[in-house]
């Protein structure tokens, strides 16, 4: 296995991230408008716009897709998300899950007012992924997409050989009224992100890089899965 560089881009209040090896993917585009921040960030890294390969969307929020757009011309890049939100992407659609918990439930309420003043262009979608394991090695990247559900039920992670795990919104260490890294504050189900946990787990996770917060060991999961 080649060198691993992973860069963390965060784009509105989400955390993208650009995984190098002998190629180039970037894990969601963040909120609306992040052209130039994304650009800006490249120029830092000197990296150019039209090596990156593929654009994986971890699922259809507004925060992680709202930028897909612009990107996908930017880098002329392939945009893929599982098949059970595809039209979210394509037709600019504003879906959220529930609260978890209390503090959840708060939170909810918040995206939802927020929801009401986010635009975003619809994008279209290059790969619908289906449930069975994708590989990224036809991307130069040692890793795999894997069906995740539970945040969202087409939730997707990006599981790296070195066993980074960049699982979008399907585990957080920061949102508001949360205190501690695991569960994520929204979800459509607690118990199927258990479940996601543990295939990741199982896949040999070590760590996990969410979408809001700092990176954190897998044994954060671990914990999870028995609390």
């Amino acid at each position: 296995m080649g060198k691993t560089d992973i860069h963390k881009l965060p784009l509105g209040n989400c955390n993208c991230y650009l995984i190098k090896q002998e190629g180039l993917v970037l894990v969601d585009t963040g909120f609306a408008n992040q052209k130039d921040n994304f650009l800006r960030r490249l120029e830092g890294l000197s990296i150019t716009p039209k090596d990156i390969s593929l654009i994986l969307l971890t699922h259809g929020h507004y925060d992680h897709i709202g930028s897909a757009a612009d990107l996908r011309k930017l880098t002329g890049a392939k945009i893929a998300i599982n098949y059970r939100e595809r039209d979210w992407v394509e037709q600019a659609l504003k879906r959220l899950p529930p609260g978890i918990g209390f503090p959840g439930k708060v939170v909810a309420l918040m995206t939802r007012v927020m929801a009401l003043m986010v635009e975003f262009p619809r994008c279209p979608v290059d790969l619908g992924l289906e449930d069975e394991v994708f590989s990224l090695r036809p991307f130069g990247i040692e890793g795999t997409v894997l069906y995740t559900p539970g945040h969202t039920w087409g939730s997707m992670s990006v599981l790296l050989d070195t066993g980074d795990a960049f699982v979008g919104d399907l585990a957080m260490s920061v949102m508001p009224l949360r205190f501690n890294s695991g569960m994520p504050s929204l979800g459509d189900d607690r118990n199927t992100v258990k479940e996601s946990w543990r295939l990741l787990l199982d896949n040999g996770a070590r760590t996990i890089h969410p979408a809001h917060g700092h990176s954190f060991s897998a044994d954060v999961l671990k914990k999870g899965l028995s609390g």
